[in-house]
């Protein structure tokens, strides 16, 4: 492919389907965050989409971000290796619209900018920078099949690596969830750990860390009153992140992760402070031991357990659903609307389509 039409995720030969809308193509979601790297490849179905690949590694592109303000060599080298591989198999899954999508790392750091332009040349892939506002609506697309529509309202959370959102949604039966208030939160677990520490905490570091979040969600709960309006038992609280899966996990004592066994199921209340005790106890080597948890997130886990239960203690619930879903099942859904509309936008990969 020649540079005018280079794809923006790997160069790969564009092709034109004979099909309209969402069926003749492979659609492929890129979502890198400040801790993880994620690609979803899926088909399209009736139920909505099929994923026929995937790809996810904890690539902490935002390690340090916050005390030099600029992304880190390292960081850029572990990243554009993900980066890579996420190219390659959109390559050999001939893949014909995609998006790919950065979050508060690059939203944050100084050589953000420099850093895209170097992606783009090393690996041809092409991030767009979302804002918080786009970043929470597509969470909320993405989990909305786990939303019991029964219920008046929804609180969606997603604790990130480098910020945490907030969304309060309102639902009908017969509606898309459609998000009344949201707010977006500079503390995710990267962040916290960073600032607190992750490997070996106190229990005065812990409650340091639940009052820097309570403290950041204060204003919101104040305009909203989000608390009182739960009171009715029509609310449903749903999350969606590592930290949220990870509990699940604990919760259910799986040998090992499987997403099909954490997706859609509850915590409930009591659930997610044993837990939340559960890991604190642990040392740091019997974290980076647990199959659920492993070295990429030992020193993380505890900093997210400390957003979740701020976020638990401002809006309690008497349970919460968890959502091994997200950002990228989000773009997907939106990608596969487009298709249907031929209204994909321009920050949108399209076989064929000039850039």
């Amino acid at each position: 492919m020649n540079q005018e039409r280079s794809a923006p995720y790997g160069r790969m030969p564009p092709r034109r389907s004979g099909h309209r809308g969402r069926w003749g193509h492979t659609f492929a979601a890129l979502d890198l965050g400040t801790n993880n790297c994620r690609l979803l490849v899926a088909k399209p179905s009736p139920e909505g989409f099929r994923v026929i690949d995937s790809f996810s590694r904890i690539v902490r592109l935002g390690q340090g971000v916050g005390a030099s303000g600029r992304l880190a060599e390292p960081a850029i080298e572990r990243t554009i290796g993900a980066l890579r591989i996420c190219a390659k198999k959109m390559q050999r899954r001939d893949v014909s619209v995609a998006r790919c999508v950065a979050t508060q790392a690059c939203r944050q750091a100084a050589n953000g900018g420099e850093f895209l332009d170097r992606v783009r040349a090393e690996t041809g892939i092409a991030l767009d920078i979302i804002d918080p506002a786009e970043e929470a609506r597509l969470a909320v697309a993405g989990c909305a099949p786990l939303l019991d529509r029964s219920h008046d309202h929804a609180l969606v959370f997603d604790i990130g690596g480098g910020s945490t959102e907030i969304m309060w949604l309102d639902m009908t039966a017969d509606a898309p969830p459609q998000v009344a208030a949201w707010t977006s939160i500079p503390l995710g677990v990267v962040t916290m750990a960073e600032r607190h520490g992750g490997q070996d905490v106190s229990r005065e570091t812990y409650a340091e860390m639940m009052g820097a979040v309570t403290s950041q969600l204060a204003p919101f709960e104040s305009r909203h009153q989000l608390a009182a309006a739960m009171n009715n038992g029509r609310t449903q609280l749903l999350g969606t992140s590592g930290t949220v899966t990870t509990l699940a996990a604990l919760r259910l004592a799986l040998p090992r992760y499987d997403r099909n066994a954490v997706d859609g199921c509850w915590l409930a209340a009591d659930d997610v402070t044993n837990v939340s005790r559960q890991l604190f106890d642990m040392s740091y080597a019997q974290r980076t031991q647990h199959p659920c948890i492993g070295r990429g997130r030992a020193d993380l886990v505890i900093a997210g357990c400390a957003i979740f239960e701020a976020i638990f203690r401002i809006w309690p619930a008497p349970r919460v659903r968890v959502a091994d879903r997200g950002v990228r099942d989000g773009m997907l859904v939106h990608l596969m609307e487009g298709a249907d509309k031929d209204t994909l936008a321009d920050h949108c990969y399209v076989a064929g389509r000039s850039r």
